[in-house]
């Protein structure tokens, strides 16, 4: 058994992975760079003989894990794409709308090769590729059977998987992304702890440390607080989240703070554009995914401004109002997204009003702009208008979807592997935990794959 990383570059960024066996030839993931354009943006395809690919997985939906799918496809549409259910319904709702952003990008920044592909390629893969699978039940990758794969849920995001590949004489696991913590929707991974010969794992929070006091409960106690704090001075809360997984969780967290008490149940709360479609999809597996709150649908249970309109075909401008609550995409409050509007043109600069991040923001973005700024610093939001006053209370609570430092430590540590790949951190998070590794497990061999490079398992 082989493996080998497709990534441009060791760290974050479009994650795709090979796996070769004597029978079989997999893609692990086929992600998009967040932060490059273009070519760049893609992970090393060519690195690929056009045909060659036996199976694809996808671990997840979120861009940097699916977000090249389709341009894999264009050289390999002879590979069958194991993904689950839930996972497929996202999936293909990004790759879409990852078509209508780049076909912006193209005009207004005038990269001639986006699309990378079209809504119509999309279509194609969804129909003649896909595979749908569900969590710990085997399923082969090569007609003979030689290597079987399994799903685990991972705990990420709605869909999200780790995976087992096995032959007869090897095993190796790829977590995707992972967390082992439950939170407010989505219950915690259950990867398997038996020895495996290779275990591929993410480390994308092992450059921090979680502060000690730190619990769900409390931070959530915190985040309602914080909110209600906001409304009785008759200012409105924004809360910058990305359309898919955080979205969801802060709208269980506010029907939990409404249905407690914790803040005014009368309170408007606006979400729009993607979240709206991501949210429809948790919505249809409320019933049929390993999850908390199993049957509860947030646009039909919750009163939600710009979610549950009858008629989706009208796009009608979310007011800016006072006493209301805004969870709007982008996460990061990158230009052109409604975050970013909003911010700019009367949350920032008005004393009343709170920004509340609960995940992360590039410090090279706008979110990450904000929360390096102090009171009363002027901050660009956007290129093509001027700076903004910080006047605002601007909070950042951990809510994230990755596992901490030490749970995965400690995962590693009870799955002892022969060889420890790191992936998916930047060289902060790697070094920590090739520091602890030497340390604890001294007789496995630690491992950050280099783009092209092969290594036997």
């Amino acid at each position: 058994m082989i493996f080998k990383s497709l990534c441009r570059h060791a760290g974050i960024g479009a994650n795709s992975y090979l796996v070769e066996t004597p029978d079989a030839r997999v893609v692990l993931d086929s992600g998009m760079h967040p932060e490059n354009e273009g070519m760049d943006a893609t992970p090393r395809f060519d690195l690929l003989k056009p045909g060659e690919i036996t199976a694809t997985i996808i671990t997840h939906s979120h861009l940097d894990h699916v977000g090249t799918l389709p341009v894999l496809m264009a050289s390999q549409p002879q590979s069958r794409i194991y993904l689950t259910p839930e996972a497929a319904d996202l999936s293909c709702a990004m790759l879409h709308n990852s078509v209508n952003v780049m076909q912006s990008k193209r005009m207004e920044l005038g990269i001639t090769e986006y699309p990378l592909f079209t809504h119509e390629d999309i279509e194609k893969i969804e129909d003649q590729n896909f595979e749908l699978k569900g969590i710990e039940r085997p399923f082969d990758l090569d007609p003979a059977g030689h290597l079987r794969a399994t799903f685990h849920d991972a705990g990420h995001i709605l869909g999200s998987v780790g995976v087992t590949l096995e032959t007869a004489e090897k095993r190796l696991l790829y977590t995707g992304d992972v967390n082992f913590e439950d939170a407010t929707i989505q219950k915690g991974a259950l990867l398997p702890e038996g020895h495996v010969d290779a275990l591929v794992i993410e480390t994308t929070r092992g450059d921090h440390q979680r502060r000690p006091d730190y619990t769900r409960a409390s931070e959530e106690a915190e985040l309602a607080k914080a909110i209600s704090n906001v409304l009785a001075r008759k200012g409105s809360v924004l809360i910058p989240v990305f359309a898919m997984g955080k979205t969801q969780e802060v709208m269980a967290m506010i029907h939990r703070f409404k249905k407690e008490r914790l803040i005014p149940s009368h309170t408007p709360v606006y979400i729009g554009g993607l979240s709206t479609k991501m949210t429809l999809i948790y919505d249809r597996h409320s019933s049929t995914s390993r999850r908390k709150l199993g049957g509860f649908r947030i646009l039909s249970d919750m009163e939600i401004q710009g979610g549950n309109n009858r008629d989706r075909r009208k796009k009608t401008p979310i007011p800016l109002v006072n006493g209301a609550i805004y969870a709007l995409s982008s996460g990061m409050m990158t230009e052109n997204t409604v975050s970013n509007l909003f911010a700019r043109t009367g949350i920032l600069e008005n004393k009343r009003h709170g920004l509340f991040f609960v995940g992360y923001a590039d410090p090279a973005s706008p979110g990450g702009k904000i929360r390096a700024a102090a009171q009363g610093d002027l901050v660009v939001l956007d290129r093509k208008h001027g700076a903004v006053p910080l006047n605002c209370e601007v909070r950042v609570f951990d809510f994230s979807g990755h596992a901490t430092r030490d749970t995965l430590l400690e995962y590693i540590l009870k799955v002892a592997p022969k060889k420890a790949f790191l992936v998916h951190g930047d060289e902060p998070a790697v070094e920590w935990f090739r520091k602890q590794l030497a340390e604890k497990l001294p007789d496995t061999e630690v491992i950050v794959p280099q783009p092209g490079e092969e290594y036997e398992i």
